[in-house]
């Protein structure tokens, strides 16, 4: 990961400046996860709730923004878990540059 590129405990971005789509691969690389067209829709959906709402969105306000943006075969919580494992709120807002959500553990 970059020398001067800043995270907290859990490894989530401390600026969201710091982002791009190569560290986006860095972060999920350590989460096992091989970033594909269904996480990057999802992600770049993560990053339009946070510019609309100025939070990163827990589990059920991300499954109903999915549903709204993306139909409602991928607003599910199944779909989600499939591309984010454990906990699609958190991991996919630290892949995509966001805080973590306010409620997630």
């Amino acid at each position: 990961m970059a020398s001067n590129t800043a995270f907290d405990k859990e490894g989530f971005l401390l600026r969201l400046d710091d982002w791009s789509p190569e560290l986006a691969g860095e972060i999920a690389a350590t989460e096992g996860i091989a970033l594909n067209d269904k996480h990057w829709e999802v992600i770049t959906l993560l990053r339009e709730y946070y510019a609309e709402f100025d939070a990163s969105p827990a589990m059920r306000p991300l499954v109903k923004y999915c549903a709204l943006k993306l139909g409602p075969e991928k607003g599910k919580s199944l779909y989600l878990l499939s591309l984010f494992p454990g906990s699609p709120a958190k991991i996919g807002s630290k892949i995509a540059g966001l805080p973590k959500p306010e409620n997630c553990l």
